[in-house]
């Protein structure tokens, strides 16, 4: 049987939220010779357009009540879907974060950030993952040289090029074209390409198969994750609540059909503690968690599905390999506490658009080491930060020990009345 072969300047491996952002930032840039970029997405799961059409013209809710996960964006990534053509898709349903509370329970720590003090209408939005995804392959439906392998998943690399590695980066427009790594599909098809980016997920194939170890650290807590709607509009302020047992955050949502007050909950705690809480039934399970979050939103009065995520630390021990890069998830995840790791992923996908952009003025080839070499130093210094972050807040407020309780409540005291240490931390949490 004779195989399929096609040639793409860029390969995607995956088509989910890091994906599909992806495809979408390549679509519009051009060669030198006007020719717009040749983008192939491998993903396992077909996406339905024609569905996605009919949704948007009939305004029809494509997921259940209250099963959405949510995600929360940055400033600085609301911006950036604006520029791509995402957010009119999904303008309609994010809840802006104008206000966020935050407090120890039983402690006087607090700390109050309003987006007024910061010189923006919102601080951030809050929208379920299921939209994000919607809009973004509504953008890209339209885009004609983004081709589609799905359903389908890479089965082998072949990291051996045609070029000798060694030859001079300033290559003909010929040779250039056998500067290729060539990708095998589970159905026999061979893609080559000039670059190949992971965007994978924590398990990533690619990252894989270029034998890229990846550290792990088990927090040893789960997620557990609900929409619930409450007694008391929340007026788009979002509440990250520090308990004995974990950090619970209350995300607003937007009114939906006739339930007006909705909010996401985020609900930290021990894998033990998880199991008993879904064994409870609805009306148990509200009046635990009133208890635990305070009377901010008055009563719990309707939860729906809940689910349960264990929460890992993920980082790989390098960003690239010859001709590929990894992108969001394959290259790292990060505990849910200050709600960056989506926003962490964009922040990959714009550099390395924005790298690859000038790679085309310049004429140079995608896949050239100086590009990657760029995309590693500057993705992993952000990454450190956060990281660095969030690992931080986990140790401190996930944590009841008298000295760490004192410091937290300490801490939140002077960030609250220390406007530049706030203006840091805001300014991080937008984005920037």
């Amino acid at each position: 049987m004779s195989l399929n072969k096609h040639t793409f300047d860029i390969i995607i491996s995956g088509g989910g939220l890091s994906g599909s952002l992806m495809a979408l930032s390549l679509a519009d840039l051009t060669k030198p010779d006007g020719s717009l970029l040749s983008i192939a997405i491998v993903e396992a799961n077909k996406p339905d357009f024609n569905t996605l059409a009919e949704h948007k013209t009939s305004q029809s809710i494509t997921t259940p009540l209250f099963d959405d996960r949510v995600l929360a964006l940055s400033h600085a990534s609301a911006d950036y879907l604006k520029s791509v053509n995402v957010w009119q898709h999904i303008a309609n349903d994010a809840c802006a974060i104008q206000k966020i509370d935050i407090s120890d329970r039983g402690h006087y720590g607090k700390a109050r950030i309003d987006a007024n003090n910061h010189g923006v209408s919102a601080l951030g939005y809050v929208i379920a993952m299921a939209k994000i995804g919607e809009g973004q392959l509504t953008a890209l439906a339209s885009k004609a040289n983004v081709k589609w392998f799905s359903p389908e998943s890479i089965a082998d690399i072949d990291w051996q090029e045609s070029i000798e590695a060694s030859q001079e980066n300033s290559c003909s427009t010929e040779q250039l074209k056998n500067k290729l790594i060539k990708v095998s599909l589970r159905s026999g098809d061979v893609l080559q390409t000039h670059l190949l980016l992971a965007c994978d997920g924590a398990n990533s194939p690619c990252r894989v198969l270029a034998n890229i170890e990846a550290s792990k650290s088990d927090y040893h807590q789960v997620a557990l994750i609900a929409n619930v709607a409450t007694e008391k509009p929340h007026n788009n302020k979002a509440f990250e609540r520090f308990t004995e047992n974990g950090p619970i955050a209350m995300l607003p949502l937007t009114a939906l059909n006739s339930i007006p007050h909705r909010c996401s909950l985020v609900w930290t705690m021990s894998a033990e503690q998880s199991e008993k809480l879904l064994t409870l039934n609805d009306d148990d399970f509200c009046e635990q968690l009133e208890v635990a979050f305070g009377s901010w939103l008055g009563k719990i009065t309707q939860v729906g599905k809940r689910d349960v995520y264990p929460l890992v630390l993920l980082q790989a021990k390098q960003q690239t390999y010859h001709r590929m890069a990894l992108i969001g998830n394959a290259s790292h995840t990060i505990h849910p506490i200050a709600g960056q790791g989506f926003n962490l992923g964009l922040r990959d996908v714009q550099l390395m658009a924005s790298l690859i952009e000038k790679q085309l003025l310049t004429q140079s080839d995608l896949g050239d080491f100086a590009l990657l070499n760029e995309y590693s130093v500057q993705r992993t210094q952000d990454q450190k930060q956060i990281i660095s972050l969030t690992d931080s807040l986990v140790t401190l407020f996930s944590n009841d020990l008298p000295p760490l309780i004192v410091g937290r409540n300490t801490g939140l005291k002077v960030m609250n009345y220390f406007q530049p240490l706030k203006r840091t931390l805001v300014n991080k949490l937008m984005g920037y």
